[in-house]
């Protein structure tokens, strides 16, 4: 019922910068937050970033000052603004939502399919 895609992923040098988008859709009553993974090669998924409603937006040590993320809840969407990029975050980039799909379901998460990010000269 849920689908969470992601797009805006691609080739870029060092420095430069890329925009992801996530948009939920489907059966959603209520999203309690959303936000990025990512996962490198030979490497584990790790948190990029999230925004949990009624709390402040939380990012990895690696990231934080160069990526940015922020939310429309009109559209359901979440954005990852990816600034100063360098070749340490090449990896898949994964949208995550933890949401209520209906009022008498449970909280949930669900994941988009990943848009792949690489930095490279």
């Amino acid at each position: 019922q849920v689908q969470l895609v992601e797009s805006g992923g691609g080739l870029v040098q060092p420095g430069g910068s890329l925009r992801l988008s996530c948009a939920a859709s489907g059966s959603i009553y209520f999203i309690n937050n959303m936000g990025w993974y990512r996962q490198a090669p030979g490497k584990q998924r790790e948190l990029v970033g999230r925004i949990v409603r009624g709390s402040p937006t939380n990012y990895a040590d690696s990231v934080k000052g160069r990526f940015t993320i922020s939310r429309d809840n009109a559209k359901n969407t979440v954005y990852l603004q990816m600034d100063g990029l360098r070749p340490e975050d090449t990896a898949v980039y994964y949208c995550n939502a933890v949401l209520q799909a209906s009022a008498i379901d449970i909280l949930q998460n669900y994941w988009g399919q990943g848009t792949q990010v690489t930095v490279s000269s």
